[in-house]
């Protein structure tokens, strides 16, 4: 199986709201899949973790940063790309905290603008609320157990 090192940013605002981007994919090996997730991806070569994440936080909202700050939490999990390769990645989570952020889609590949649909700034309760899709699962327990959101009660 391919692995595939990755590093994903929770983008937290003002409010206490995550930033998530909804990807509907119409083609190839995911025709069908609905489901919202972090900025974030795979690491190019000779990357570190820190690297890929500021290049990415960069590349798919247009916010420059220099040091992501302290791995928050690691996720190691299997799923299918979209061009129908498995992959088993290893992702490292880096929380990053904004006033407020426009989100660029300048930057964005032909592949990310063919299946990013939207993007939108969640709540603890909206999260809760989802009826579609949310990776990783164990999202809002991160920002709980980071003291970002309020442990449930």
């Amino acid at each position: 199986m391919k692995q595939r090192p990755s590093s994903r940013l929770l983008v937290v605002n003002a409010q206490g709201r995550l930033l998530l981007f909804r990807f509907v994919h119409t083609t190839g090996a995911l025709a069908g899949a609905i489901f919202w997730a972090p900025p974030g991806g795979g690491l190019d070569a000779g990357e570190s973790f820190e690297q890929a994440a500021c290049r990415e936080l960069l590349e798919e909202t247009g916010l420059h940063i220099t040091d992501p700050g302290p791995q928050i939490a690691r996720r190691i999990v299997t799923f299918t790309m979209p061009d129908g390769i498995v992959v088993e990645a290893d992702e490292r989570y880096f929380l990053v905290r904004v006033a407020t952020l426009e989100v660029s889609s300048a930057l964005w590949t032909a592949e990310e603008r063919a299946v990013v649909a939207e993007h939108a700034w969640w709540s603890q309760a909206d999260l809760a609320r989802a009826t579609e899709q949310v990776w990783p699962e164990d999202m809002a327990g991160m920002l709980v157990d980071l003291g970002v959101w309020a442990a449930s009660r």
